[in-house]
């Protein structure tokens, strides 16, 4: 490991995130409304969070150069 590099975690609250409920049904309308049924709508959003959650350790730390 190089000694100019440093590991920071990064700032844990983040918009996106934490998504709220209003905000989760606004995006299953909003995939609706572009032509998806109800179900792949919803499947869409929730393959979406458990991405989210599943890669969630690979945004909180980034390297950074001193």
């Amino acid at each position: 490991m190089r000694h100019g590099n440093r590991v920071d975690a990064a700032p844990a609250e983040d918009a996106l995130e934490n998504p709220t409920e209003e905000e989760i049904i606004y995006l299953w309308r909003s995939l609706k409304s572009g032509g998806l049924s109800e179900d792949e709508a919803w499947h869409a959003v929730v393959t979406g969070m458990a991405l989210d959650m599943a890669f969630a350790r690979s945004k909180s730390v980034r390297r950074v150069e001193q």
